[in-house]
Formats: structure tokens, sequence, C-alpha cells
């Protein structure tokens, strides 16, 4: 595999290590960096190791989201043969923006995988906004060094699940030397005794990184000894602050410390401290400082400021941001009584951000992108029925796939629903509320019981076998950018029902208005009823969009995967009964949900603008049916123009949030679930 990575940050030497550990994974990776960059308060110049693949970029500007490369160095490499592109940068940056047209201009295949570390909800202006809407949109991978980060470009438009990977650490550096004495504190605090704590805290000296609150802690408990690491506009504050007294004596300012005796630096304490305070305009996104102490077998006491709490959160104390008496308290519990137990702990954390871990987590993005599956054989494929009502139904669908690994996830919360998986040794799972059939379908991929399976999304009221789901198995995998198939569906009479169709598209809405629906023609995505899911398109797309509350969260799902370089296709020579007797009898709800979804989908992926002139063509086209068509169709037609009149979700949100269940007889049919794809 070839990899051409692009990132201003490595030319910070430390900082290689993800392409040292990509390289050491048998990965073949050539770096374009920063030729020179102001990166820990000094300017940087890279120094590649001997036959190190790094080649220096001369860079214009030093905002790291307002620079751009010198395009030639990238232009040339971008000639070369790629498996994939990753781009260090974050999507909205210009640099990104930069790289994405250089390789549209170079006509250059290969996926980009972008990164990001932006754990804050914010709206760029324009341009900034734009770029990082195209940027998303072309990414078939996102690296983000924190949760939030993931989940924001996930909700801003990228297609698949953003990967939280770590920023590395050198585990060869930073670790506790053998034989190394404990600092003085850690018994005294562990016995009570009135010996000092040496709390240490490296990083910039400004406000936003709780100082102040540090220096509250030391003020209330006398134990407590500060050693202060950095540089910043706070410097001459800090003392002043500590002013004359006990205190003062008991506060330290080191300066700046080189980064040869960081190591050092840890190990002279007991205890290591991040109590920063959160601004609407900046959080932490990460937390190397906690991690190198981790490693090095020094417990570490945070805020619940931005990414703290998942990367110290488990390994360390959390304490609520701004709270003096509480980083005092945990302090001494650190450095004291829970120290062994943290010093253990962190030890693991630190471990899984080692830069061997960061370079496999790396090569599994990179492997994922590309739709490589694995050299094992496919497990039995995993079932998951979203039920509500309909116990019946329910024991149609289920006893022809009994033998499999099957979940039920009840909307409807039925002890009858119950008793049937557990006569059927079929796993039951309520989760408490009518989420939708998406919010259902994730329940059951949460707790997964064949982790890697692939998935068959099966219906209440869709009745397939074991041989013709083995069958469906059979054609997915015999192609590898395959993410869903499907069976042709027939009703009880023997009818056959489409089952692939093209994306929607405001486009298509215009043609079908026109009376021109049979011209669309493009990617297409198979319905839900009965609808296999390869795993690896999983575990790049994520799960369903719980957005959707009832239709079209496969169409979505698949189209996701359609920008991620997936297809989908029926499969011929497999059928399935798709009885159709879930579906709602009140057609009004039923309308409401279908163009409800409708509008969620054209929002999502053409914009406010997209929705408005698809919602154009069908209130035209409804229009002119109303007006042509005679008797109860041209009713119809009043009533769909009516809808996107108004508004379809506006219009979905009068009915009540779920109807009622049907009973174990089944003869209320109050369910819309069941044709979630129709």
């Amino acid at each position: 595999m070839r990899v051409l990575r692009v990132s201003h940050s490595a030319v910070v030497d430390e900082w290689r290590g993800r392409e040292r550990a990509l390289g050491d994974l048998g990965v073949d990776v050539v770096l374009l960096s920063a030729r020179r960059w102001h990166a820990g308060g000094t300017e940087v110049e890279l120094r590649p190791d001997p036959g190190e693949a790094v080649t220096g970029v001369a860079t214009l500007g030093r905002h790291p989201a307002l620079f751009a490369y010198d395009p030639r160095p990238i232009w040339r490499a971008l000639g070369e043969r790629w498996d994939v592109i990753d781009l260090h940068e974050e999507p909205f940056a210009l640099a990104t923006a930069e790289v994405l047209l250089l390789r549209m201009l170079r006509g250059q295949r290969a996926p980009v995988v972008l990164y990001t570390a932006q754990n804050l909800r914010k709206r760029y202006p324009v341009p900034f906004r734009w770029l990082e809407r195209w940027a998303l949109r072309t990414a078939s991978g996102i690296s983000a060094c924190n949760a939030e980060a993931a989940r924001i470009v996930q909700e801003k438009g990228f297609a698949g699940r953003a990967r939280v990977i770590p920023l590395g650490v050198d585990l060869d550096r930073f670790r506790r030397a053998e034989g190394q004495a404990d600092a003085p504190g850690r018994t005294a605090a562990a016995t009570g005794d009135d010996a000092p704590i040496i709390v240490g805290f490296l990083g910039r000296l400004v406000p936003e990184k709780g100082l102040g609150v540090l220096l509250e802690a030391a003020a209330r408990e006398p134990r407590l000894h500060l050693r202060i690491g950095g540089s910043g506009p706070m410097a001459a504050d800090l003392a002043e602050r500590a002013g004359p007294g006990d205190l003062a004596e008991r506060v330290e300012l080191v300066g700046p410390v080189d980064p040869d005796d960081v190591v050092d630096f840890y190990a002279g304490l007991d205890a290591v401290t991040m109590p920063s305070l959160p601004t609407p305009s900046w959080t932490e996104q990460f937390g190397r400082v906690a991690v190198e102490a981790m490693a090095c077998g020094v417990p570490v006491v945070s805020s619940d400021a931005g990414a703290l709490p998942d990367v110290v959160g488990g390994a360390g104390l959390v304490v609520p941001a701004g709270d003096a008496a509480a980083l005092a308290d945990a302090l001494v519990e650190a450095a004291g009584p829970r120290g062994d137990e943290l010093r253990a702990a962190g030890a693991v954390r630190a471990a899984e951000c080692g830069w061997d871990a960061v370079g496999r987590d790396y090569l599994d993005l990179y492997r994922s992108i590309l739709h490589e599956a694995s050299a094992a054989p496919a497990p039995p494929v995993e079932v998951i029925v979203v039920a509500y009502g309909s116990t019946e139904l329910l024991r149609r669908a289920l006893e022809p796939v009994a033998g499999l690994p099957a979940t039920v996830v009840d909307n409807s919360s039925l002890p009858e629903i119950a008793r049937l998986c557990d006569e059927l040794g079929v796993r039951y799972l309520d989760p408490g509320r009518n989420g939708g059939f998406a919010a259902g379908v994730n329940a059951a991929l949460a707790d997964r019981l064949v982790p890697g399976a692939d998935v068959l999304l099966l219906n209440p009221d869709a009745v397939v076998s074991a041989a013709d789901v083995a069958a469906l198995q059979a054609a997915l995998r015999a192609d590898e950018d395959l993410a869903s198939v499907g069976p042709v569906q027939v009703d009880p009479n023997g009818r056959a029902a489409r089952v692939e169709w093209p994306f929607p598209s405001p486009g298509r809405t215009w043609l079908e208005a026109l009376g021109l629906g049979r011209l669309a023609d493009g990617p297409r995505f198979v319905i839900g009823s009965v609808l296999l899911l390869r795993a690896e398109a999983l575990y790049q797309v994520g799960g369903l969009d719980e957005r959707f509350f009832l239709y079209a969260e496969e169409t979505d799902w698949a189209f996701r995967a359609h920008r991620l370089g997936w297809r989908h296709a029926a499969v011929p020579e497999v059928r399935a009964l798709h009885v159709g007797a879930g579906t709602s009898s009140d057609s009004a709800r039923r309308e409401a949900h279908f163009h409800a979804s409708q509008e969620r989908y054209l929002r999502k992926h053409f914009g406010a603008a997209g929705w408005q002139w698809a919602r154009t063509g069908q209130w035209l086209g409804a229009m002119a049916r109303a007006i042509a068509l005679p008797g109860e169709r041209g009713l119809d037609a009043r009533r769909r123009a009516a809808l996107y009149r108004l508004g379809p979700v506006r219009v979905e949100a009068r009915f009540p949030s779920a109807p009622p269940p049907r009973n174990a007889a089944g003869d209320d049919p109050g369910d819309a679930q069941s044709e979630h794809a129709a």
C-alpha cells in the first residue's frame, strides 16, 4: 500500500512517529511536511532522519487554517500512483482546499483521508464554510483525535463514520525509568503526613488553561506545591497572584521546558494536572501532556473541559472545570490513596496512544476505505428485526431464520413479543421507547451478537428462508464493492415488487412531476424490507441516521455508502415474501412520515436550496394531477399538493410521536414501521 501524507505539523520530529509506525507495518509512506513551522512556542525546522521519506514544502502564512503550501512539490507528488492520500489538515483549512483542488486538476483518483480536532460546533464564514462542505463530501475517511470532533464532521456532512484515533506518544521515550524512585509526596499523601505533594503543570501559560483555578486549589490545600512549566502571557501574573507569603513559597515557575527535559520534569512529580477552562471559542482537543505523564507513571487529574474526559477518564481523575475545591481534593487522592490504581490504569491508557497502536489504527482506516475484506471466512449472518406489535407476523418472519444469530428490538415493549423471542431462542431487546426504525437497528448494532458479521435487516412482515439468506451472502461476497444486496420481493399473490430504485434527488423529483420518472437513471439502492448489509461497509459508513424516524433511513445509508465508493444490487435468484400487512391503515400518517423523510433526505444531501427546488417540483406536479385526474386520484393529488405547500416535516409534527402498538392478534394495524423502505 502506497500512502501520500501531507501534514504541516510533521515538521516536529516526534510527531512523525505515525509515519514510522506505518512503515514498520509495511506501508510505503511518503510525507510532505512544512519546511519550518512555529510549534510549541519556537520556530521548528524540518530535520529528516537519514533515509526518511519526508520532503519539506515552503508555506505561506502561519495560522493552521490560513496558510497555503508551495503547490509545486504537491503537484509533482500527486502525479504518482497512490492508494490513499492522507491530508492531516482540518476540513475548513485553506491548505486542505489547495491540496484537494490540485488533486482534482491532476486527475488523481486515490481516496482522501482528512483529520479533525475541532470539537466546538462552529459555523465558519464564507468561503471557509463552503470549503469545509466540499472537503467533507470529498473525503472517504476522517481521523478525529476526540469523539466530539468525530460527531461534528458527521453532522456537517461526512458520509461515513469518522474514526477516533488518539494523538500518538513515543513510549520508548515517555516511560518510567527502571528503579525510578517515587516523588516525595506520594508516600506522604498516602499516609496523611504533611510532607509536600508536588503537582506539575506543563503547557501554555494562558487563562483558559485554568492556572487561576490551580492557584486557588493550592491556596486551599497547604500540602500542594506547584511546579509550573511553560511560557505565555500569564507568567508574570502568576507570580504576582501567588503574592508574598505561604502560597508564593509553594509555587515554582520553571519557565519553558526543553523537549529533551520533559521526561525528567515528570519524574519529579506526584501528580500532573490539566485544570483547563472551556471558552466559547476554545476547549481542549486532546491533552497529550496527560498521556505523556501517564506513560511516565504519574497520576493525572484534569478538568472536564473538551476532550479531557475521553483521554483521562478511567485512567485519571476528572473534576468539574473551575471547581478549585474538587481539584485540590482530587490531587491529594491521586498522589496518595489512589496513586497505585491510577498509575496502573494510566499505563494501559498510554499504551493505547503509543505510536504502534496509532499506526495500526491508521492502517485499519486505510484498509476500510479501500474496501479490503478480511481474509478470514465470513461469519454467519446476524439478523436484526425491529418490531412494533404484530406478534403473529413476527413469528412468521422469525421461524425460518431462528437458527441464525438474531435480535428482535421491540419498540412496542410488549410482553407477548418477549415471550415469542424466548420460545424461538431469539435475543430480545427492549429499548424502552419507540425511537423509530433507525434507532432500533442502531440499538442492536451497538451490542452485536457476532461482531464482524454481515447484517440482515428483516421486516416483521417479510419472510425469507435461511437458505436464501445464505444465497444473498454469497452474492454479496462475490463482489468486493457491494455494500448491500436484497432479494426480489413478491406479495402473497406472487406479484413481484420493484426493489431497486435510483437515489432521490431534486432533478429526479422534477422528472417525476413531469411524468418522466422512467427516464431517471444512475446509481441505485435496494429497499430495506429484506436487506443484507456488508460488515465492512457498516464499519466504514456507520449505523443508520436516527433523524429518520420512519422511511428513507436505508436510502440515506445506501447513499452515504455510495458516496464512499460502494454499490448496491438486487439478487434476482433469491425471492422473499413481503406480506405488507404491517403498513399503517392511517394513510394520512403514512403519507406524512414518508414525505417528511424525503424532506429530511433532500435537505441533508442537497441543502436547503435543493429541497426547495424539489418541493416546488412536487407541488407543481401534484397540482397538475389534481386538475387533470378525476375522482379519488385527483383528491389524492390535491392532498399531496397541500402537504408540500405546508411542508411535510411540519405536517408530520401534528401527529403523535408514535402510533399505538397492535396487539398479539394483529388486529389493530397501527404500525407504520414495517414498511420503512416502501
